[in-house]
């Protein structure tokens, strides 16, 4: 039997109390360090939730807005904020011939079926060209060139005018489709307008809802041509012919007044 001191006994249980604290110190160590991974997954878990969240209301957003414009506020070019300057673009509208009529006849299922088809495929042409889609308004589109992003007045309008020549070529090719899908007794037909000049572009509205737009008389007249435009026609002012009469053939249309100008405007059909 080995005889133990009364010192060697005291000093071999403060051992083995140091080793059970030890140990318990590493045990606590231990819980706390799968505590806080367990906390960081969740916090993982939780941002990245948030981050699929963020993506996807990003994406709904962006059917909202043009995409360059979209482009522009999430890289933070643009903010949303009241606020506008003066440009030089090319403004664009359009618009189907007899739309009120033709959609009187059908249901509302297969109109809105045909007129989102149309506005997809116009806006498909609009997007290759570069266009800003500015916005809907039924039937009606309104697109410009020149900003954000402006690649020089002349190759704004050809571009332009380019775009309007692909979307009448795409209209004829669609309306024979349109006749079979939606037993139509007339084809669509679109008429076009477009002027080029110096317009207010920029946010307008309020501090609760803002609208990205153009304002002023070059829009005023653009929108006027297209309604003097023939059916399957682009007319243009004598401004875009200028810009365009190396790149695409025009002949002289006829003089028309327009409410806020006071001399005659000459037009332009544009031959394609």
């Amino acid at each position: 039997m080995v005889d133990i001191s009364k010192d060697e006994l005291r000093s071999m249980k403060i051992q083995l109390a140091k080793l059970q604290l030890e140990s318990k110190l590493r045990s606590n160590l231990t819980t706390e360090l799968d505590k806080q991974k367990q906390r960081a997954r969740i916090a993982e878990d939780i941002a990245k939730s948030k981050s699929e969240q963020i993506e996807n209301i990003a994406k709904q957003l962006s059917k909202y807005l043009s995409p360059q414009l979209y482009d522009s506020i999430f890289s933070g070019e643009k903010k949303a904020k009241i606020e506008s300057e003066k440009k030089f673009l090319s403004i664009f509208f359009s618009d189907i011939v007899s739309f009120t009529s033709i959609s009187d006849d059908m249901n509302s299922k297969s109109l809105t079926d045909m007129l989102n088809t149309y506005l997809s495929k116009m806006s498909d042409i609009a997007l290759s060209f570069g266009g800003t889609i500015d916005k809907y308004i039924g039937d009606a589109i309104m697109i410009f060139f020149g900003d954000p992003i402006s690649k020089g007045y002349r190759d704004d309008a050809i571009n332009c005018v380019r775009m309007a020549i692909a979307m009448q070529k795409q209209m004829k090719e669609m309306s024979f489709e349109f006749i079979r899908k939606y037993k139509l007794t007339t084809p669509l037909k679109i008429r076009i307008g477009i002027n080029s000049g110096e317009c207010t572009v920029g946010n307008f509205g309020s501090d609760r809802r803002l609208d990205y737009t153009v304002v002023g008389g070059a829009v005023n007249l653009a929108s006027r041509l297209e309604t003097y435009s023939k059916t399957s026609g682009i007319l243009i002012s004598e401004n875009t012919k200028n810009l365009i009469e190396n790149d695409i053939k025009t002949s002289v249309a006829k003089n028309i007044n327009v409410k806020g100008f006071d001399n005659e405007i000459k037009t332009y059909e544009v031959l394609f």
